[in-house]
């Protein structure tokens, strides 16, 4: 059985979901401290020059130490996101998305955690993959487990025997300390296709070409 384990982004790059297809259970890292300057709350999104801009989410003043699963929307985040959203000029009709993406997007905003993985789930059913995805916060794990320890303790609470790692941690992460834990160390392959802005390519690429390029993941060994 083959696991990956990373934190929820809004709207990744394609291969966040090459990354989700290509393994048997995809655990949501939410369990862990929010990176302000990460994509959990954010993506990219081109601007009306043709360039790149953040498209982010509202969320409220929080403590540093919050974690992603206890992230909470600003007062009037539903009004302040929706005139967002009316500035992303590849949304605007008459273009239209997938349905169920459009709906994960206009759903309410209950909290950022279960937002963001909302839009996760609709955007790789849009993709045609069909991977379960858990919260890893269901684990309850206790906060003395930490980095890569808690990667692989809850790979070994799944049932794993395969760690699949995107290709940016091959600097953080040791083979021999996941065959410690039981684990083979893997890593998806570098991702070089023009899926970069989801969003975008949601809107303005043919359903079939990015159901294609989702499966296309290719897995290397650590």
């Amino acid at each position: 059985m083959r696991v990956a384990v990373m934190q929820p982004y809004f709207y990744p790059y394609m291969g966040y979901f090459r990354l989700i297809a290509a393994v048997d259970l995809f655990v949501l890292f939410d369990c862990v401290q929010f990176p302000r300057r990460g994509r959990v709350h954010r993506t990219e999104v081109p601007d009306h020059a043709g360039a790149r801009r953040w498209l982010t989410l509202p969320l409220a003043r929080q403590p540093q130490e919050t974690r992603i699963d206890a992230l909470a929307f600003a007062e009037g985040a539903r009004a302040t996101f929706d005139a967002r959203l009316a500035e992303v000029a590849c949304l605007a009709p008459p273009a239209a998305g997938p349905p169920e993406v459009a709906a994960a997007l206009a759903s309410p905003l209950d909290t950022p955690a279960d937002y963001v993985v909302r839009n996760l789930e609709a955007t790789a059913a849009a993709l045609g993959v069909a991977t379960p995805m858990v919260r890893s916060s269901t684990f309850q794990l206790p906060e003395t487990v930490r980095q890569a320890e808690r990667i692989a303790t809850i790979a070994r609470r799944v049932g794993a025997t395969r760690y699949l790692n995107s290709p940016g941690g091959r600097g953080l992460y040791s083979a021999e300390f996941f065959a410690g834990h039981g684990l083979a160390l893997e890593f998806l392959a570098p991702y070089e296709g023009p899926h970069v802005m989801m969003l975008e390519s949601l809107w303005t690429a043919p359903p079939g070409a990015l159901a294609a390029d989702a499966a296309a993941a290719r897995v290397e060994p650590a």
